[in-house]
């Protein structure tokens, strides 16, 4: 039983990863104050692809901007122009660079706080091979009763 506990307990690690990317979604740990208290440093965020037209002001987008993705609050979506003006939360003025449409990522969807720092540590080299051992750790446990049921019958 503790080996099926392991095996889950692994599962359950990776379920956040890989199940939304399946579903279409993008995630990003939040590293940066700017959307706080809204969505706290360390948070995880699913961003969904999304049309720019159909983006309205106090929506939540991630776009690249300068390599970077950045998550910040649309003040106003210029049509004609095919720009955003946008803000982060926790910041006094609006960003000095209108955001082009073709730098949009898509509308955060969930968000999740903590979620993020424990995500990047699993998806690291380190929280892999910590995986891969729990996972042998896991199988070795269902060998070992398997050998003790034998023995008992």
């Amino acid at each position: 039983m503790f080996g099926t506990v392991i095996l889950l307990g692994v599962i359950a690690a990776f379920f956040p990863l890989t199940v939304p990317r399946l579903m279409g979604y993008n995630i990003y740990e939040v590293v940066s104050g700017s959307m706080e208290p809204e969505i706290p440093v360390g948070s995880v965020i699913y961003v969904k692809a999304a049309e720019p037209e159909t983006v309205e002001a106090g929506d939540i987008i991630a776009f690249v901007q300068n390599g970077s993705v950045i998550t910040h609050r649309v003040e106003e979506n210029r049509y004609v122009e095919g720009e955003f003006v946008t803000k982060g939360d926790a910041n006094s003025k609006e960003d000095m660079e209108p955001v082009k449409y073709g730098s949009l990522e898509g509308k955060v969807v969930y968000h999740f706080p903590v979620l993020g720092r424990i995500m990047t540590l699993v998806s690291g080299n380190v929280g892999k091979l910590y995986a891969a051992l729990l996972v042998l750790c896991g199988v070795m446990f269902h060998m070992l009763a398997g050998v003790l049921r034998g023995r008992q019958g």
